[in-house]
C-alpha cells in the first residue's frame, strides 16, 4: 500500500475539446454558462434530476452559480440558491477535516488505536482475532469497515441492524457503534481500502478528543471559522430545506417517509425525517445539512492552503494519495487521501481533470471537485439519488466545466 505524503507528479491536463460550436466565440464566462446551462436544463427536461444548485469558482472567483427546477415538484416550488440540503457523504469530508485540526492541535495522533478513545469498540476478524484499528485507517477508509448497502442483504452489518448514518431515527452512537462492533471485520485492517462507516468512527474520535458532541467540535473548528452559517447536524430553516427524490421512471420517485433504493447489490433506505429527530447520533459520515454556497468556502479554504482551519501540510497530506489507486475510490484511475478520492490517472478515469484533483459525492445526490492544478472548485447538489451522485449528469457537468464533451 502506497503511503506517500508527497503530491503526486503534475501532468498536463488533456487537451480540451469544443463541446459547444455555438459557443466557441463567447467570453469564457459566458461560453461556460451556455454549456453548463445546457446540462442542467437536459437533465431536468429528461426528468433525471428534479432540482440543482451548481456553483463553480476559477481562481477563488465565482463564475457560474446557478438554481434550477424544482425544491418540491408537487408543491411547484422552485429551487433557489440558498436551498438546504441533507448532505450525506459530504459530512465526510468536514469530519476528516475536524480530526486533522485536532491532530494539529496535539489532541489526537493519527497512529492513536481507537480503542485509546473508544475502549469498547472491539471489532473482530472472522477468525476472533482483535486487531488495532488506527485513527489514519478510519481517515483512508482502510480500516476493515464496510456499509450495509455494499453487502447482500443478509450480509452482517444488515444482521446486526447497523445504522448507515441515514436511516433508524432516534439510534444512540453507543448503541450504534456496539452494533457495529458486533459485526466481523471485513479484511484485516491497513490492508486494502473499502468505503465504510470509518467516518462515523471517526466522529466518535473527534467528538472525545475535541471534549465536546460532534456538531459543536465541527462547529467550533469548521463552520464558525469559516462563516457557514446554514450548515450543521440540525436544520438551520425547514422552509429552505429541499424535498429529496430517488431515480424512477417516468420521473423521479418522492422518498417520502422512507425509500429503498436499490442500488446493484443490495441498497439504501433512506428516511429524511431522521435530520428532525434530536435522539438520532450525529452522523460524522452523512449527517450534515447545508447550501452549495456554504459548501464552496469549505471547499475554497482547502483549495487555497487551509487557513484559517489547516496549515498547508495537513492539507496535502489530506489530498494527497494515501491507499494507491488500487483503491479505485471513485471508479477507476482514483486513489484516496486522509478522507477524500484523488485522482491519480486520468486516463483510467476517463477525466479532463488533472492529477491531484479531489472529490466526493452524497448519497442524497450531490458531487463536488477541486482541481488544484486549473484553479477550479465545483459544487453540485441535487435532490435526486443516485443521479446527482454518479449518473450521468455528473460526468456531463464535469465536461461542461472543462469544455470536454464530445
Amino acid at each position: 500500500m502506497a503511503a506517500s505524503l508527497g503530491l503526486a507528479p503534475a501532468s498536463p491536463p488533456p487537451a480540451a475539446v469544443p463541446s459547444r460550436a455555438d459557443s466557441a466565440t463567447l467570453a469564457p464566462d459566458a461560453a461556460l454558462k451556455v454549456r453548463v446551462d445546457s446540462v442542467i436544463d437536459r437533465a431536468i427536461a429528461e426528468k433525471r434530476i428534479v432540482g440543482t444548485v451548481v456553483v463553480v469558482a476559477k481562481d477563488g472567483k465565482v463564475v457560474y452559480q446557478r438554481a434550477a427546477g424544482l425544491a418540491d415538484r408537487e408543491a411547484k416550488k422552485p429551487l433557489r440558491q440558498d436551498a438546504l440540503f441533507r448532505l450525506a457523504s459530504l459530512t465526510k469530508a468536514m469530519t476528516s477535516v475536524a480530526a486533522l485540526k485536532l491532530v494539529e492541535q496535539g489532541k489526537l495522533g493519527l497512529e492513536d488505536p481507537v480503542t485509546k478513545w473508544i475502549p469498547t469498540f472491539r471489532p473482530k476478524l472472522p477468525d476472533g482475532t482483535e486487531p488495532v484499528i488506527t485513527v489514519r485507517q478510519l481517515l483512508t477508509h482502510t480500516a476493515g469497515l464496510t456499509y450495509d448497502f455494499l453487502e447482500p442483504a443478509d450480509g452482517p452489518y444488515h444482521k446486526a441492524r447497523v445504522s448507515n448514518g441515514l436511516d433508524q431515527p432516534g439510534l444512540s452512537m453507543e448503541e450504534n457503534l456496539r452494533r457495529l462492533a458486533s459485526a466481523p471485520l471485513s479484511y484485516e485492517p491497513g490492508k486494502r481500502w473499502g468505503y465504510s462507516m470509518a467516518t462515523d468512527v471517526l466522529g466518535e474520535v473527534v467528538a472525545r478528543a475535541g471534549g465536546a458532541p460532534l456538531p459543536v467540535v465541527i462547529e467550533k473548528l469548521i463552520t464558525r471559522p469559516l462563516g457557514m452559517t446554514d450548515t450543521a447536524f440540525r436544520v438551520k430553516d425547514a422552509a429552505r430545506l429541499t424535498t429529496p427524490y430517488a431515480d424512477g421512471k417516468p420521473e423521479p420517485v418522492r422518498i417520502g417517509e422512507s425509500l429503498f433504493v436499490p442500488n446493484g447489490i443490495s441498497g439504501v433506505t433512506f428516511v429524511p425525517g431522521r435530520v428532525f429527530d434530536a435522539r438520532s447520533f450525529a452522523s460524522g459520515g452523512g449527517g450534515m445539512v447545508g447550501t452549495a454556497a456554504d459548501y464552496l468556502k469549505f471547499l475554497e479554504v482547502l483549495r487555497t492552503g487551509g487557513a484559517p482551519v489547516l496549515k498547508t501540510d495537513t492539507v496535502t497530506q489530506l489530498t494527497t494519495d494515501q491507499v494507491g489507486p488500487e483503491a479505485a475510490s471513485a471508479g477507476p484511475g482514483w486513489g484516496f487521501g486522509l478522507g477524500v478520492g484523488v485522482l491519480v490517472d486520468p486516463v483510467k478515469a476517463q477525466s479532463p481533470q488533472s492529477v491531484g484533483t479531489y472529490k466526493w459525492m452524497g448519497a442524497y445526490g450531490h458531487s463536488w471537485f477541486v482541481d488544484p492544478k486549473q484553479g477550479l472548485t465545483v459544487v453540485a447538489l441535487t435532490n435526486t439519488t443516485f443521479e446527482g451522485m454518479w449518473g450521468p449528469f455528473t460526468a456531463a457537468l464535469r465536461d461542461a466545466v472543462y469544455d470536454a464533451g464530445h
